[in-house]
C-alpha cells in the first residue's frame, strides 16, 4: 500500500463509527490529518480507496461496501463484507475521475514532509493589466 492508501485507511478507521461516509468527507478527513491546504475540492481514486477498504477487511475487521451515486460520488458503507462496484458503475467512475481533481500520493510525501505551500491563489483568467493613461502626462507641465 502506498501513502496515500495509508491515509484513506486511516481516516476510515478514524469515521468507523458513522454507517455511511461520502468521499468528500473522507478527503476532508485526511486533509484534516495531513494538514493540508491544498486542494480544497480535490476528491479521492476509486482504485486508491478500494484498495484501502480490501486493507482495513484484513487488519481491523471493519466491513465496507463502495457504492457510487448517480453524480459519480463515492459512498462508502459498513456492510457484512467488504465488495467493490460492479464494471459498469467502475468504468463510469474512472471515465469521471479523468476530469476531476484527486488526492495522489505525490500531496500526501508533499503534506508530510512540510513543502506543502497550500494552493495558489485564485487569479480570474480575465484579469489584465490596467493601463494608467494619466502617468504619461504628470510630467508634462
Amino acid at each position: 500500500m502506498n501513502q496515500i492508501q495509508e491515509e484513506i485507511a486511516k481516516a476510515l478507521v478514524q469515521l468507523s463509527e458513522k454507517s455511511l461516509i461520502t468521499e468528500a468527507v473522507a478527503a476532508k478527513k485526511i486533509r484534516e490529518n495531513l494538514k493540508f491546504d491544498g486542494k480544497p475540492k480535490a476528491g479521492l481514486c476509486f482504485q486508491d480507496i478500494e484498495a484501502a477498504i480490501f486493507y482495513i477487511e484484513e487488519n481491523n475487521n471493519l466491513h465496507y461496501a463502495v457504492h457510487l451515486n448517480s453524480a459519480n460520488d463515492i459512498l462508502i458503507k459498513q456492510s457484512e463484507a467488504a465488495a467493490g462496484l460492479d464494471a459498469d458503475s467502475r468504468k463510469r467512475r474512472l471515465q469521471s475521475e479523468k476530469s476531476m481533481s484527486v488526492l495522489t500520493n505525490g500531496d500526501v510525501k508533499a503534506a508530510l514532509s512540510g513543502s506543502a505551500s497550500g494552493s495558489k491563489p485564485y487569479k480570474k483568467r480575465t484579469d489584465k493589466k490596467r493601463l494608467n493613461v494619466n502617468k504619461n502626462y504628470d510630467d508634462w507641465e
